[in-house]
């Protein structure tokens, strides 16, 4: 099975208020980091090995998988010799490689970074600040089918203002901003072949402008249409945004199976 990547090392600082002393995967929703919640959704499609790639406050996403365990069971703790049993429980079976790849790198220099860890297979990728509905399965299917070295999901971006229903001058209903249903753009999870690490050449490369533009002058890039729910977390307002979501039990990107981590 191959492995996901999610790029986790970025400063978050339109995210400042939430940010100041964590990362921007570790912001919460529904009590569980966004990471979480986007390992969850792969999980949810059998793809269980992470690789993390970490820059700002790694130690932080280090320390909450290092104790993830016993966090998340209960514990039996006897102060009288400090030893320490942990019942198990229902947890996920995920395998997570936590890779420092540095403070100041962009994201091309972070993928490019974790080439020893991926190898000569194909993988997945996508960033640690964002939730969608997307089909993963599929995903995939569609790249395998079109033999390309990179596969982006494209997706509508969220409407920048609510909507008006109307009946004549009167308002029937205001509507939340949702995906707009014009023009496509970037949405993250791709599926990569290992041939896309030699169109990045360093620490200070941005994925999303030199490796890209490359792959599409190539015809190596092709785009997977999904018009189903993606939101990233950018702001305040969207971080309250999946949060309300969450709260209201019909998160879109919610994984009902009984096989993954618990809620």
């Amino acid at each position: 099975m191959m492995k996901t990547v999610i790029l986790a090392g970025g400063l978050g600082t339109r995210l400042s208020e939430l940010t100041a002393n964590k990362p921007k995967p570790m912001a919460e929703i529904g009590g569980r980091p966004i990471l979480w919640h986007i390992m969850n959704s792969y999980a949810s499609y059998g793809y269980t090995e992470f690789v993390i790639a970490l820059g700002y406050k790694a130690e932080m996403i280090k320390e909450y998988f290092l104790n993830f365990f016993a966090i998340n069971n209960d514990l039996t703790v006897d102060l009288s010799n400090g030893e320490t049993m942990i019942h198990d429980g229902r947890q996920p079976n995920w395998r997570i490689h936590l890779i420092d790849t540095g403070l100041n790198t962009q994201t091309g220099g972070r993928i490019k970074r974790l080439k020893k860890w991926i190898g000569n297979e194909t993988f997945l990728m996508t960033y640690g600040d964002g939730v969608s509905d997307v089909n993963i399965q599929k995903l995939v299917e569609f790249h395998r089918e079109h033999g390309k070295l990179a596969t982006v999901t494209a997706v509508h971006p969220p409407a920048r203002f609510g909507g008006l229903v109307l009946d004549g001058n009167r308002v029937v209903e205001f509507s939340e901003k949702n995906q707009s249903k014009e023009g496509w753009i970037n949405g993250g999870f791709f599926v990569l072949e290992p041939e896309i690490f030699d169109t990045i050449e360093d620490d200070a490369t941005l994925w999303e402008r030199g490796p890209l533009d490359l792959l599409a002058a190539r015809r190596e890039l092709i785009a997977y249409h999904h018009e189903g729910f993606w939101q990233p977390m950018d702001t305040l307002r969207e971080h309250r945004l999946l949060e309300s979501l969450w709260e209201s039990g019909k998160a879109p990107w919610q994984v009902k199976s009984a096989e993954v981590a618990s809620v």
